[in-house]
């Protein structure tokens, strides 16, 4: 059901989580002070803007605060953030969503803050990026990674190249293979400019971009078949020193990983080298092929590249595939670029953006565990649980009647994953992984739920 929304914050972030939100056919109203950004997303969706602080309670209510369900404030100021969040609570808006980055206000101090400024949900995308890098690290050479039902089921994303074992293969055949326990099914497949979901009578090509669900015991099974590495990351190298690779090195750090940064400013270099044991920092630019030599570039089992500069991640990244480096993942802002990253050999590459947004469409749509969108396609994979009483409660898969663009693609009751079949039932408190395209969530959504 259609809500009104207003995002707060103009961004990368805030422009992606309208996008988003527009796109599901809700009613977005975006505020920000800068009239060219506000411009440029008015050309490009069907939102309204509305120039100002989110801060000034009359510009709030020209964005239509009295009719608002949900604010999201996605400002890079997190005291604004904050305001904002009070601001609508106190004019009986329902739900507020905030952007946090300073480390001083998160863990305790967030659920605090939470009570005192009444946000509902507090989002961090420096945090979210971090998160998503550490689960590509534990599968090496996948470019997607969406961990489902609490890691009993995972949704795995691979480019194919030509001798893996799967490609030239027809998915009926694959199936009848693994036959009567499946342990995996393809769920999305991506070719050129175009995402499917697929029919059995589909055959796997080179160069396919596949995503797969399977069971958390057979990932390295299917990880083979899909022509990956099974092998443990244990020397990373961190290209940039922002807080995304402050969070990373600790956490890296912490499961006995070598972690290097290179950091170009020479304060930050030193703050990092100081308040991280075991990491050594490299003062210097990314881009200096002398200084990565010095670093011994070609030994890292992976490479992140991970500065605001979108240009200098994809150039340090492919210097490092160029001299040996096993992996290299991207931070880009500009998803424009994604097919230059694709094309140009960087293994993995990721946004800020949709890993933040991911989080608040998780939040708006309620009933969902969890979201993930494909960056490099429409799709999304999402993990809902059956409601008793739904069209889904007790029916079979095969009698469901999903619209085309849906397939559901693993079952999670009491804690153990299936692979769905057309002839699995479906119970209330079963959790399901579904891939979904474009508009179809919505008809999960009725499916799955009591809702009218």
């Amino acid at each position: 059901m259609p809500v009104h929304v207003i995002v707060v914050g103009a961004g990368e972030v805030g422009s992606y989580v309208a996008a988003r939100l527009s796109r599901e056919r809700h009613n977005v109203a975006v505020v920000d002070i800068d009239a060219d950004r506000l411009r440029q997303i008015g050309a490009d969706l069907d939102v309204l803007t509305v120039e100002g602080s989110g801060t000034h309670p009359s510009v709030l209510s020209d964005a239509g605060l009295d009719s608002c369900e949900l604010v999201v404030a996605v400002t890079s100021n997190d005291e604004v953030n904050l305001v904002v969040s009070l601001i609508a609570k106190q004019r009986g808006v329902d739900k507020a969503i905030v952007r946090i980055e300073a480390e001083e206000l998160r863990g305790k101090a967030s659920a605090e803050l939470r009570q005192t400024f009444r946000a509902d949900l507090v989002i961090d995308p420096d945090y979210a990026t971090a998160e998503r890098i550490l689960d590509l690290l534990d599968y090496p050479g996948a470019s997607e990674i969406a961990v489902m039902a609490h890691g009993e089921a995972i949704v795995m994303g691979a480019r194919l190249e030509a001798d893996a074992p799967i490609v030239g293969r027809r998915l009926s055949e694959i199936a009848a293979e693994y036959e009567p326990d499946w342990e995996f099914m393809v769920g999305s497949i991506s070719r050129g400019e175009d995402t499917y979901i697929p029919r059995t009578d589909y055959t796997l090509l080179e160069d396919d971009l596949v995503r797969v669900v399977c069971k958390r015991r057979a990932r390295h099974r299917v990880a083979k078949l899909l022509g990956l590495g099974t092998g443990a990351v244990r020397h990373v190298l961190l290209l940039g020193g922002g807080r995304t690779a402050e969070i990373l090195a600790a956490r890296l750090v912490s499961r006995g990983v070598e972690v290097v940064i290179v950091e170009r400013d020479a304060r930050r270099a030193l703050e990092l080298a100081e308040h991280l044991d075991g990491v050594q920092v490299f003062e210097g630019d990314i881009t200096d092929a002398d200084l990565l030599e010095e670093t011994n570039l070609g030994r890292f089992d992976a490479v992140a590249a991970l500065t605001g500069e979108d240009e200098s991640n994809i150039l340090a990244c492919l210097y490092a595939k160029s001299v040996g480096a096993s992996e290299t993942i991207a931070v880009v802002h500009k998803l424009a670029l994604l097919s230059l990253l694709d094309s140009a050999g960087v293994d993995v590459s990721l946004s800020p953006r949709t890993a933040t947004a991911d989080g608040v469409m998780r939040f708006v749509r309620g009933d969902v565990a969890a979201v993930t969108t494909f960056l490099e396609s429409d799709a999304e994979v999402l993990e809902l649980e059956v409601e008793k009483g739904s069209p889904a409660d007790e029916a079979l898969v095969k009698d469901l009647k999903l619209p085309k663009g849906v397939l559901i693609g693993a079952i999670v009751r009491d804690g153990k994953p299936q692979i769905a079949r057309g002839r699995s039932r479906l119970r209330g408190r079963d959790h399901v992984v579904a891939f979904a395209t474009p508009g179809s969530a919505r008809e999960v959504h009725r499916l799955l739920t009591c809702d009218d």
